[in-house]
């Protein structure tokens, strides 16, 4: 079934080959990104066990790939704007791929620290590129669906990854977990070789280097100052993440965060504190979402004494539900609208949180169940995010628009599990603690998102672009 003559397609079957093509190659990519990523927190005992790490420390492992993702996505979102989505979505791969095999070599804490941030750089690139390709790829009315389809490849790969654990650590350890990760260099060459380039970027980019990222970025007369900058916040979030930064912690926020404000100035000119909104958005979503998803193999072990077997069965269930979420999402959003199905969303997860980290661990098929709908509902929501954000930003920016803002907010994962941790060790436990954070995140999430934050600081600015889709059309593009 195609569509008719003259009529964008609204439904997936009336897609072109091409547009088909580009889409199963970037779900692909970015489930192995799950798979890859997802790793660390199905072995956080095993490797705190192996290097004598406690559990607050062990968590900052977690945290490593999140020290590098803003700059992933800020580097790796100005190549998609200057040379294409397609070989930044290569290059996101090759690094995140080799970070992830490094990782079964690691001989210390900071050896597997360093190469986790590697892992960070590409998974960060992934997301940016893989988005803008297949939303510049696909006809503008069924964007929601696009991102939303696409993200569900994140916990397909999350459970292929659980699956993998119950069959390979029991018997091999847990480095040879990391060395499966080696496998999607095969994908780049196919990648490389069958992929055309998204439209949207051809048609209003395609050559020009005088409109995009990288040239505010990467101009000669600004390379060195952000070198700089860069080694700056660089090792401002090393020190913070490590549990390294003593009592100058105070210096190393304020050290990356004005790093983050310059480079957001540079990036989006007068929008800043749009972006910087954004970015405060993704912050708190993480937040709420993150918690669950790096420390729940660790409360199923720890607290709920489950095995192998059983932890990777509650991912699994965890991970379809997410999958399931993500598609739902999009769906329910390209007929109602992008804001009104994200709070939504948001507000049905809080019905299941507490009922979760309520069950012990005799009630075992219940709980497979609340795992699903929780995380359809709260974590499956986030397939809208890069429609969401890239709505905020014109084609020959979106890349690095997208993958900075939403890597910058991603910190709260890094937050996250120490957060998690730290709370668990106050109270008492880590069921209770997930719940805190879940449940008090999850609604000012909502508000941010209901209220429409960011659009209201631009319009606030006096800032309507015709090119830039939520400011220019605020009774639709902000939906």
């Amino acid at each position: 079934m195609t569509a008719a003559p003259g009529r964008p397609p609204s439904t997936f079957r009336q897609l072109s080959g091409g547009q088909k093509k580009a889409f199963f190659a970037a779900w692909l990519g970015y489930l192995l990104d799950g798979f890859d990523f997802i790793l660390i927190t199905l072995v956080l005992t095993e490797i705190a066990d192996d290097f004598g790490l406690d559990l607050t420390t062990a968590a900052t492992l977690i945290s490593a790939a999140f020290v590098s993702r803003w700059l992933g996505g800020l580097a790796l979102g100005a190549v998609g704007d200057r040379f294409g989505r397609k070989p930044a979505m290569i290059l996101a791969i090759l690094a995140f791929s080799v970070g992830s095999a490094l990782c079964g070599f690691a001989w210390d804490y900071w050896s597997l620290f360093a190469f986790r941030a590697l892992v960070g750089l590409g998974m960060a690139g992934e997301y940016s590129s893989s988005a803008t390709y297949v939303m510049e790829s696909w006809p503008k009315r069924m964007r929601n669906r696009a991102t939303g389809f696409l993200l569900s490849a994140y916990p397909i790969g999350t459970v292929l990854a659980a699956l993998s654990y119950e069959v390979i650590v029991p018997g091999l350890g847990w480095r040879w977990l990391f060395y499966a990760g080696l496998v999607p260099i095969a994908l780049c060459l196919y990648l490389r070789r069958a992929l055309p380039e998204a439209e949207e970027w051809k048609k209003e980019v395609g050559g020009r280097t005088d409109v995009t990222t990288s040239s505010a970025l990467f101009s000669p007369e600004r390379r060195l100052s952000n070198l700089l900058l860069t080694a700056a916040v660089s090792t401002a979030l090393v020190l913070l993440f490590s549990n390294s930064a003593g009592g100058w912690a105070w210096l190393c926020s304020l050290v990356a965060l004005a790093g983050f404000v310059l480079f957001a100035v540079q990036l989006a000119g007068r929008m800043w504190p749009v972006m910087i909104a954004i970015m405060a958005t993704v912050f708190c979503a993480f937040l709420y979402s993150w918690p669950v998803q790096s420390l729940l193999p660790t409360y199923l072990k720890a607290d709920l004494g489950f095995d192998e077997a059983a932890v990777s069965t509650a991912l699994t269930w965890a991970g379809l539900g997410y999958a399931a979420g993500c598609c739902l999402a999009g769906i329910a959003a390209d007929r109602i609208g992008t804001r009104p199905t994200y709070v939504l969303g948001l507000l049905i997860s809080l019905c299941f949180v507490f009922p979760v980290f309520a069950l012990d661990a005799s009630s075992i098929l219940l709980l497979w169940v609340l795992l699903f709908a929780m995380q359809a509902t709260s974590q499956g929501i986030s397939g809208l995010l890069p429609k969401y954000i890239g709505d905020h930003f014109p084609v020959r920016m979106r890349a690095a628009g997208l993958g900075f803002t939403y890597n910058v907010g991603a910190l709260g994962g890094a937050v996250a599990p120490l957060a998690g941790a730290g709370i668990a060790e106050s109270i008492g436990g880590l069921g209770q603690a997930l719940t805190v954070l879940a449940a008090t995140l999850t609604i000012a999430v909502a508000l941010i998102i209901g209220l429409n934050i960011p659009v209201r600081i631009g319009h606030a600015l006096g800032i309507r672009p015709d090119d830039v889709p939520a400011l220019a059309t605020p009774e639709k593009g902000t939906r």
